[in-house]
């Protein structure tokens, strides 16, 4: 807590709103600049018939986040949000390789979730991805598998297994097996 403790006033100019008032005259529809900000994704998709515009607000949808306003800061989200936001803006692109390492590091079980269906979509849209993770769920997930060890760092490098996650199951000589068959 700052000096001024909890204290937060509101600009006697803007009313909050950011904007000069001649700025808040300009309307799309019946909508001014901050009225767009304050909506949802959700809220946008509904008001926007813009194809550019829709396209965008569809992704960010698709990944989950059709809760966040439009307005909000980069710096108030999580660092979940954040990523799928990153993945968002490049949903419908092709031909893309991606390389993600431990990227559900500190989400929550459901940030997991969609990432999967994030990743599965890239793939699905003929993208390469390929991800360093220990997540049990996303090898699970994974079309193929390339399980370095036996152990990490010095006592590891090695790749002990190649192949499908259920094959994978059958490889007695990797960790990651014996993981993943509990």
């Amino acid at each position: 807590m700052g000096m001024f403790g909890t204290i937060k006033t509101t600009c006697e100019i803007c009313g909050g709103k950011r904007f000069k008032e001649e700025v808040l005259t300009y309307k799309l529809g019946d909508k001014s600049i901050a009225d767009v900000l304050e909506m949802t994704v959700e809220q946008a998709l509904s008001f926007f018939d813009i194809k550019e515009v829709v396209r965008k607000l569809q992704a960010m949808s698709d990944v989950g986040l059709d809760y966040l306003t439009l307005g909000q800061p980069l710096s108030t989200r999580s660092s979940g949000e954040c990523q799928r936001i990153k993945l968002a803006s490049e949903l419908h692109e092709n031909g893309s390789i991606y390389v993600m390492n431990e990227p559900t590091t500190g989400l929550y079980m459901s940030d997991i979730s969609h990432l999967l269906a994030i990743m599965n979509r890239l793939v699905d849209t003929g993208n390469t991805v390929i991800v360093i993770e220990h997540n049990l769920d996303v090898i699970r997930n994974a079309d193929w598998i390339i399980d370095m060890g036996p152990e990490g760092g010095s006592n590891g490098g090695k790749v002990i297994f190649e192949g499908i996650p259920k094959q994978l199951l059958s490889a007695t000589h990797s960790l990651t097996s014996k993981y993943l068959s509990r």
